[in-house]
């Protein structure tokens, strides 16, 4: 469906983008009338709106998932509309008595593999620390900045026990890499990893985003991190992500500017000390993961839809 984002730019792009989205709907709601859906489900952004309209306007039952802990724009100008919204996590703030209502606790779906990485038990003690380092699906540059500069400033002790896996965009690579070799640190550096959730079970520590996906594989899973949302997001998602594993202890959280090699450095000190911590935390991470929130999700679908053949 055409569609826009009405947020940002000048007066023309948001014109356009505001046309788009009336023209979208238009498109949706021929779409909508031949395909007589029995719900329709949202899951946010602006390409969601003409088909959740359309389906809200020809009385379909719908429902919004929010995936962060921040409601999108999207979302919250379609909330009034639905029957219902889907939580993917607890502490999503809805003011509103009438929308609060309507809102249950779903938790964001998640993968098989992190299923498969879900059931197996934290990593035991061996005197070697598993560090896992990842900034999303693409990377993020502070990490490949403050991380390897970090470890550096261990003592040699220190940097003995540490076994690194780093995701570092493709630019990042090479001088992530000679970083570490420098140190004589054998690290796997790599710009993607296809198998992030079992490298996440493997890992005593994993220094992350915020991003939906991470926080909900990170809590599924069960592992403790150091959290540094995305400063630069409109909505601040990544930071209220955070938060609700930084409420049950099982994460650090910290501003990317306060995310300095100095203040790193003496985190990955703490936890080499302390062993026992990283599965204290660990459980606690655990303790607020939801493993069967595709089948909340498929049971709250049921709730609404039309019966068959209507």
């Amino acid at each position: 469906m055409p569609a826009g984002t009405p947020t940002g730019g000048g007066v023309v792009r948001r014109g356009t983008a505001v046309l788009k989205l009336m023209q979208g709907t238009h498109k949706a709601r021929r779409l909508v009338r031949a395909m007589r859906p029995r719900a329709a489900v949202g899951f946010g952004g602006y390409p969601t709106v003409p088909p959740v309209l359309a389906a809200t306007q020809l009385k379909v039952p719908t429902i919004l998932h929010e995936q962060n802990a921040v409601m999108g724009r999207a979302n919250r100008f379609l909330a009034r509309r639905v029957q219902a919204i889907a939580k993917g996590f607890d502490n999503l703030s809805i003011a509103d008595g009438a929308l609060a209502a309507k809102a249950r606790l779903i938790g964001n779906p998640i993968r098989p593999s992190v299923l498969e990485a879900a059931a197996l038990p934290f990593p035991p003690d061996t005197g070697l620390l598993h560090l896992l380092v990842t900034g999303g699906s693409q990377g993020a540059r502070v990490m490949s900045d403050v991380v390897p500069a970090a470890v550096a400033l261990l003592d040699a002790e220190a940097r003995a026990r540490l076994a690194v896996v780093q995701q570092a965009r493709g630019e990042d690579e090479a001088r992530v890499r000679s970083a570490y070799e420098a140190m004589g640190l054998v690290a796997e550096v790599a710009p993607f990893f296809a198998d992030l959730p079992m490298r996440i079970a493997q890992a005593h520590l994993v220094v992350a985003r915020a991003g939906a996906s991470t926080v909900s594989e990170l809590a599924a899973i069960g592992r403790p991190s150091i959290l540094v949302p995305f400063p630069h997001a409109l909505d601040q998602d990544q930071a209220a992500n955070a938060a609700l594993l930084a409420s049950t202890g099982a994460a650090t959280v910290v501003r990317q500017a306060a995310f300095t090699p100095d203040w790193l450095a003496a985190e990955l000190t703490r936890a080499l000390a302390d062993p026992g911590s990283l599965a204290r935390r660990a459980e606690a991470a655990k303790a607020a993961g939801i493993t069967d929130a595709a089948e909340r999700l498929a049971d709250l679908v049921e709730s609404v839809m039309l019966p068959e053949g209507a």
